[in-house]
């Protein structure tokens, strides 16, 4: 938030618009829910002291969630995504016995036997 330049919006990350609905999403849906469920069928009297309490825990909640999440996240560092790792390099190299075929073996030609040919002992 340092570099948050002054009548410019914010990202959707440090907004408070985006937990804030998100909240309230659930907070509602909580809400309805608890409303037609506590009830006990349409013969008794909507419990709106229930549907209440759900959605105000419901709305702290993940709203606590939220705000954890977004103050715990942490960009990668500049050098991470650079390198030629394991999976990173599509260079043809020798498989060192892991079940590949290396430079010398193309075609499958070399003199070990195979595990589900025919042995000769």
């Amino acid at each position: 938030m340092a570099d948050q330049k002054p009548g410019k919006p914010r990202k959707l990350r440090t907004s408070v618009k985006g937990p804030l609905m998100f909240s309230a999403f659930w907070a509602v849906l909580t809400f309805v829910s608890v409303l037609i469920f506590a009830s006990g069928g349409s013969s008794h009297e909507p419990r709106f002291d229930l549907a209440f309490t759900g959605a105000g825990i419901a709305f702290i909640v993940t709203l606590v969630i939220a705000a954890m999440l977004s103050m715990s996240h942490k960009e990668n560092a500049e050098h991470l995504g650079k390198g030629s790792g394991v999976n990173l390099s599509s260079a043809k190299k020798s498989s060192h016995g892991f079940g590949g075929h290396g430079q010398g073996q193309q075609g499958g030609t070399s003199g070990a036997p195979d595990a589900d040919g025919p042995s000769h002992s």
